[in-house]
């Protein structure tokens, strides 16, 4: 066969494939608790995210949603899935931290870049090996429980009784809130775990209340954590409750009742949008998410979670225009792009905060995306500290 020939057929093959991945889709793999203990985190997640326009930074979207039912493995599978047989660009989620601490492997492997939905900063911290292929969109556990202490601090709290999910969130948030209490002389005198799924905390709350605290921090996530609350409140404590950032649905205050008005709890700003200070630099974005997400799904709808997947798109929007200058969605060389773009924000304004990310910094949220929270008359309202 003539050499010149095959290199001409060799050159309009290459044209053709180069022509192709021009107008190859940009594939969004995304990984949610729709079902399950977190449900009510994953469908609030993927509500907003149906509310994704169909291309991003120019580019045809083709989001491909699977859905985990609050299991760590089934997240691994799902993932898998979508690197390996759906060839996605990026992986966004999964939304509870075992998940997203098991997906790293996967994402590594693949040099794939994920986003998640987590609140532990576990999952990237720190930047070396496995994470650096993982950003987190929520604020970190440490920038919550910072904010949360130094409210406590400012109220006269001085001893804490803690009880958290019996994982990796509830890990995380302990070592968080012992450091920080620590460091405002706010002493934890007791430490009780629990897990998602259970009936019954009874045991766990005598002892809490045996240790005569001055508060109580439930960490957990979800309508799970009304269970510990209601026992608190039956069984006669009479302190102030703290919960965290992930209470933040609906849900979480329709199954609570009157048994969680008052609680206390750190947020982000489109939870507490409609009573945020007007000059507060988030207020603009997370009032227009809150506007469009309510007028879909009804008022009172919104959660913190929402809000996170919504801050998804402007990062991908914002990181895929730079990445395209490299490399065209399908190959290796744009996802490893985009993952080096994802570093490269800059007072980019999301629904819940500021971001700017660095080569050792893949939240970028500062204090900006922290906000104290009340319920106070069945809603969550910003609290001034």
């Amino acid at each position: 066969m003539d050499p010149k020939k095959n290199l001409r057929r060799a050159i309009a093959l290459g044209a053709l494939l180069i022509a192709g991945a021009a107008h190859a889709d940009l594939k969004v793999g995304i990984d949610l608790s729709s079902t399950g203990p977190a449900a009510t985190i994953g469908i609030t997640s993927k509500n907003a995210m149906l509310m994704w326009p169909k291309t991003i930074a120019g580019q045809n979207a083709q989001y491909i949603v699977l859905d985990d039912g609050s299991d760590p493995g089934t997240a691994v599978k799902n993932i898998r899935k979508l690197i390996n047989e759906d060839h996605v660009d990026v992986i966004v989620g999964p939304n509870i931290t075992p998940a997203a601490m098991a997906a790293l492997d996967p994402v590594a492997e693949n040099q794939t870049p994920m986003i998640t939905l987590i609140g532990s900063a576990s999952v990237v911290e720190p930047q070396e090996g496995k994470r650096v292929w993982a950003f987190k969109m929520a604020q970190t556990d440490s920038a919550m429980a910072d904010v949360m202490t130094r409210y406590m601090a400012n109220h006269n709290v001085k001893t804490v009784g803690f009880i958290g999910f019996a994982d990796s969130y509830g890990d995380s948030w302990l070592n968080e809130f012992t450091k920080f209490a620590t460091l405002r002389h706010i002493q934890v005198v007791a430490t009780e775990r629990f897990n998602r799924t259970d009936a019954s905390v009874t045991g766990q709350v005598l002892k809490l209340l045996a240790a005569k605290p001055d508060a109580v921090l439930i960490a957990g996530a979800g309508t799970p954590t009304v269970l510990p609350e209601r026992t608190l409140i039956e069984r006669g404590f009479k302190g102030p409750i703290y919960q965290t950032h992930g209470i933040a649905t609906p849900e979480f205050i329709k199954l609570g009742g009157k048994d969680v008005e008052g609680t206390l709890f750190p947020t982000q700003p489109v939870v507490v949008a409609r009573t945020l200070p007007a000059d507060h630099p988030a207020k603009k974005a997370a009032l227009a998410f809150v506007d469009a997400y309510e007028a879909q799904y009804g008022p009172g709808s919104v959660t913190q979670f929402a809000g996170d997947a919504a801050g998804v798109y402007p990062r991908l929007q914002d990181a895929v225009a730079r990445a395209l200058k490299t490399a065209q969605p399908g190959t290796v060389a744009f996802r490893v792009a985009l993952r080096d773009e994802l570093e490269h924000a800059h007072e980019l304004v999301v629904p819940n905060g500021v971001v700017s990310t660095s080569a050792k910094d893949h939240v970028g949220l500062d204090q900006r995306a922290s906000v104290m929270g009340v319920i106070r008359n069945g809603k969550f309202t910003y609290l001034s500290q």
